[in-house]
């Protein structure tokens, strides 16, 4: 497997530098594929005790389809790519895991901190450790409204200056979608639709936003990362926008129903900033029944197996 682009010369050096676990470490070394898995849906996205069967599942459907698992995290002040069981059973367990982005990273790090990692921090964590494919649920994005708050996630901007490829289905559907879209085209990021011609709808299966590009198997994501890498010019990300199935997306007019209810809930309580993503995330799992987070865990799980097939494309050439 080609090393990441993206990633420093330095990397292995240093007392802050991203800790490989051994399997991660020799999967590296013997060119094989590696994926990037995030910490906060286990330590913040999910209920106790499933979170830990989750992340176990998920690393073991990495597993399945070729590739070795990276889950990343923090644990006392370092940066770990790829956590032995009784780490992952940490994250899992602990409910002081703090949430960090890749703004946290440094103070994290210098503070002995231990936290799950979101899409900008293992994103850049993960580029930073050599790797060059990861795989999510849905990223963050702009803000309903932005033109009032200006609230836009922060991996946008990481993503448009890391050289990773990211599997993901779509951008959280509690956001302004076309607006992300722009933004992406903007700062750079390639979208490549995963067999479909609309953009996903993290939730749902389509957010009825076009996509410029399509690619239908794993061997046409790789070549898109080996023209990328061959033309060189600055790091971006290239985002791979994997659908969930039709029949596991959440209903559409129940998702439409509800997530007006949660706009109007989080407009009468005065919920601003950071607080916006969770409370409509919270508001939408509790009042489809649990539904919404299956979904979600269907695209995850999705994403997890593609990603890993996407790696083994491209380690293969």
């Amino acid at each position: 497997m080609h090393r990441n682009p993206s990633a420093s010369t330095s990397q292995e050096t240093g007392r802050h530098a991203p800790v490989l676990s051994t399997e991660v470490r020799d999967a590296l070394a013997d060119r094989r594929p590696v994926v990037a898995l995030e910490s906060t849906i286990i330590a913040h996205g999910l209920p106790r005790p499933r979170n830990l069967q989750v992340a176990v599942e998920l690393e073991e459907l990495v597993r399945k389809a070729g590739a070795v698992p990276a889950t990343v995290a923090v644990l006392d002040g370092r940066a770990h790519v790829g956590l032995t069981a009784d780490r992952l059973e940490r994250v899992a367990g602990d409910p002081a895991m703090r949430k960090l982005g890749h703004r946290d990273l440094a103070p994290a790090l210098a503070q002995g901190a231990s936290g799950a990692t979101t899409v900008s921090a293992t994103a850049f964590l993960a580029a930073r450790a050599g790797l060059n494919v990861f795989a999510t649920g849905g990223l963050g994005g702009v803000h309903r409204e932005w033109t009032e708050s200006q609230d836009e996630s922060a991996d946008l901007r990481l993503l448009a200056r890391t050289g990773i490829t990211v599997v993901c289905a779509g951008v959280k559907s509690i956001l302004d979608v076309p607006a992300t879209l722009q933004r992406l085209e903007t700062l750079g990021v390639g979208v490549l639709g995963y067999g479909t011609e609309h953009f996903p709808g993290f939730y749902l299966s389509s957010s009825g936003e076009p996509v410029d590009w399509t690619v239908r198997t794993p061997q046409e994501v790789a070549d898109v990362m080996r023209a990328r890498e061959e033309l060189g010019g600055p790091p971006a990300a290239l985002i791979v926008a994997n659908p969930v199935p039709e029949e596991e997306q959440l209903d559409p007019e129940v998702h439409d129903r509800v997530l007006a209810q949660a706009l109007d809930a989080c407009r009468e309580r005065g919920i601003v900033g950071q607080a916006v993503t969770p409370f409509l995330l919270e508001y939408l799992m509790r009042e489809t029944d649990g539904a919404s987070l299956e979904a979600n865990l269907a695209a995850v799980r999705g994403n997890v197996q593609l990603a890993a097939r996407i790696a083994a494309a491209a380690a293969a050439r």
